[in-house]
């Protein structure tokens, strides 16, 4: 017991050992009485800190782990984001942001200038600390899975736009104060912060592209995002912001690098919410002292200060509801995610009270309302984030349902190099809504030396798919040939589509295909997947998809397109339609009806020709689809004949997906009741700023320069 001989306790042993059973029994006890364990979290902090039984001290330790949890908690919530759902919902964010700063900012001010008898300046401070809020509660969104819905990104949105201009505030009283406001201040912080902006969103995509094209270890990959992520915030800090707005600005610029279902995210978020997270919510606790609520000024002032922060959100966050017309789940969801008090205000009342202008009873009531603000911010988002669910549930199109539930996907391994590249793949095409199981098949004969090696690389397959938390069935066959094994593992799994990887040709006669995979396309009507993964597919940087004459026609359509729909979703890239023109309006039916939201184009094909010319538009960085079809199906013509050829000559250094849809059937054509006039697009694009019009046309520029000094493939 000589470790408890003196408190608080020193040992880091102990220490960090006292911390994971925090952690560990937290959620287990709470979760039994429908309390949400990040208040269980904080109020363990309150009762081990120096406050409390003092038996942990708020040390260096609790700083740095703290510090490390909160920017791992804005880095997720960029990361996490729906980056097409957050770019339509941009209008709202401005408009949640503009009354989440405002509102608090003129009623703060007011009250704390008349109630609590403030000069003008300390109210001004004191209302902006009432604007900031910290995302405590996010990890209950990303625990229910809603961190796409509709509130959420209007909620970051807002987020970013009221802690930027408290911080802002805090700095020009700060300097006004201490006499360090000069002319050049707005000048200064101005190009700073577009330096800074202009800077990350330009090295940072293209630096991480060329390491995870270089780079595949899923642990150096790992190491590379978090770097990444702490220079921004750091540099954040250096040109005079929070170092919050940097690890929130990394993530929205690595969103797209790191898709919601696959291993890097996986162990991203496994670290933040086991430990860092956790860490920064005891220590939020440990800050809290409720020995301060003694004397009457004192209660006074923490009652006005917590009633005023909740009510100015909570009227935030009704205008919000009235104005985005949105409905009441998606307003708690608001105000549950937005009243928090943390991070920005802890740094303005400690800058507040060191200059003077904040007294003992502000920096007193500012604790308590930090513990009020919490605890209703997460009660408020977990009865909130339950009703999102059962809403979202209820509200699922039947076309989205049928084809969740009919998902069975097959991934046939045999060379241990393709495996995960497969598997990459096949987490992008499933259902993100429904957790089923992914089959990975090796056939085999009947010898030791094969027994060990498909035990091997099925034991490999399962640990790249249990890498993403997705659950993998191995399946060892015995067959005559590889093409029966896969024909009688879909009948008996009743498999909806193959995902294979493109062979090599074994000697000058092969054919593009190989022998296997034609035959399995001629013995089955199943959709097929034939893929070649030369980069990483999540440095994909567009999904051009090439779409035959009357492929509306086949019982496959609308699977297929749901596919790349959540391909391109979970990548966060463009997707472009060639198509013909009696095809379009049914690819646009199609996405509409799945409610798929993502950014598309479609452009005519007329003729063959037009299908060649593609060589000259798929870029380096592109994944090439080209939808095929069987000899004897509705959308097959003789050119198609022509297309291993065509590939094989002249996309050997490109990402590349031969799609065979599922052929044979009674399906119709998508109803015409779902289709848009032909040009109508999902987004609509007179929404677009008027900085980001001009951010696009250069990027325009700079896109027709590479083409044009980019040599043809094909003259014709």
């Amino acid at each position: 017991m000589s470790f408890f001989s003196t408190l608080p306790i020193e040992n880091p042993v102990l220490i960090f050992f006292i911390v994971l059973v925090i952690i560990l029994l937290a959620p287990i006890l709470l979760n039994r009485i429908r309390v949400p364990h990040i208040i269980g979290l904080i109020i363990a902090g309150v009762i081990i800190g120096p406050n409390g039984l003092n038996l942990l001290a708020r040390d260096s330790s609790f700083e740095i782990f703290g510090n490390v949890g909160i920017l791992y908690l804005m880095f997720l919530a960029g990361l996490e984001i729906d980056m097409n759902d957050f770019k339509k919902s941009r209008k709202d964010g401005v408009i949640f942001g503009l009354y989440t700063f405002l509102i608090p900012m003129i009623l703060g001010t007011v009250i704390s200038y008349y109630t609590l008898h403030l000069n003008l300046m300390t109210s001004i401070l004191l209302a902006s600390m009432y604007a900031s809020h910290t995302l405590i509660a996010y990890p209950i969104i990303s625990r229910y899975g809603i961190s796409r819905t509709r509130a959420v990104p209007v909620t970051i949105a807002g987020t970013i736009f009221t802690v930027l201009g408290a911080l802002i505030i805090l700095a020009v009283i700060a300097g006004m104060v201490r006499g360090d406001l000069t002319e050049f201040f707005w000048l200064r912080l101005t190009v700073n912060i577009i330096i800074y902006s202009v800077a990350i969103l330009y090295i940072y995509p293209r630096l991480t592209r060329w390491f995870f094209k270089n780079y595949n270890d899923n642990i150096t990959q790992f190491i590379f995002i978090l770097a990444l992520v702490f220079l921004a915030s750091y540099m954040a800090q250096v040109i005079g912001l929070e170092a919050i707005l940097g690890a929130f600005f990394a993530g929205i610029v690595l969103n797209r690098f790191i898709p919601n279902v696959s291993p890097l995210m996986n162990r991203l978020e496994f670290v933040g919410n086991a430990l860092f997270i956790p860490y920064f919510l005891i220590g939020v606790g440990m800050l809290i002292d409720l020995r301060v609520v003694k004397n009457t000024e004192t209660i006074i002032v923490a009652a006005n200060m917590s009633i005023v922060a909740t009510l100015c959100k909570w009227l935030a966050a009704w205008l919000t509801q009235k104005t985005c017309h949105m409905t009441k789940i998606d307003r708690n969801l608001i105000f549950g995610l937005s009243n928090a008090q943390a991070a920005a205000t802890l740094a303005a009342v400690i800058i507040g009270h060191n200059i003077g202008l904040f007294n003992d009873e502000i920096l007193n009531g500012t604790i308590v309302m930090i513990l009020v603000t919490c605890i209703i911010s997460t009660l408020v988002t977990e009865k909130a984030a339950r009703q999102m669910v059962v809403a979202m549930q209820n509200n699922e199109p039947p076309t989205s349902k049928s084809s969740v539930q009919s998902e069975q996907i097959l991934i046939p391994i045999a060379n241990p190099s393709t495996i995960e590249n497969l598997i990459n793949l096949a987490l992008l095409l499933k259902s993100p809504q429904r957790r089923s199981p992914l089959y990975a098949l090796h056939v085999t004969d009947d010898s030791k030396t094969s027994n060990y090696r498909s035990q091997s690389i099925l034991e490999f397959a399962g640990k790249v798919a249990s890498s993403a938390d997705t659950k993998l069935i191995p399946i060892a066959r015995y067959d005559m040939n590889i093409t029966s094994g896969i024909i009688h593992t879909m009948k008996e799994r009743n498999i909806t589509e193959v995902v294979l990887g493109l062979h090599h040709k074994a000697n000058i006669v092969d054919t593009f295909f190989g022998a296997k995979i034609e035959s399995l396309l001629k013995n089955t009507n199943k959709m097929i997947l034939i893929s070649k993964c030369v980069n990483p597919i999540n440095t994909v940087t567009r999904i051009v998809i090439a779409v035959p004459r009357k492929a509306e026609y086949e019982t496959g359509f609308a699977r297929w397109i749901d596919r790349v729909a959540n391909m391109a979703k979970q990548i966060g890239c463009r997707a472009i339609f060639y198509a013909y023109p009696e095809t379009i309006p049914y690819l646009k039916a199609r996405l509409r009806a799945g409610r798929y939201n993502i950014r598309n184009e479609f452009e005519k094909l007329e003729s063959w020709d037009d299908f060649l010319l593609l060589a000259n538009v798929v870029l380096d960085d592109d994944l090439f689809i080209v939808v095929s079809a069987r000899p004897t199906s509705v959308s097959f013509n003789a050119d198609a004949d022509h297309i291993p050829s065509f590939l094989s000559k002249y996309f050997a250094n490109n990402n590349l997906i031969v799609l065979y849809p599922e052929q044979f059937g009674t399906a119709e054509p998508a109803p015409a009741s779902f289709m848009e006039p032909m040009s109508h697009d999902m987004l609509n694009h007179s929404e677009i700023l008027g900085i980001e019009k001009i951010f696009r046309q250069l990027i325009a520029y700079k896109k027709r320069w590479t083409h044009r000094n980019r040599k043809k493939k094909i003259e014709l």
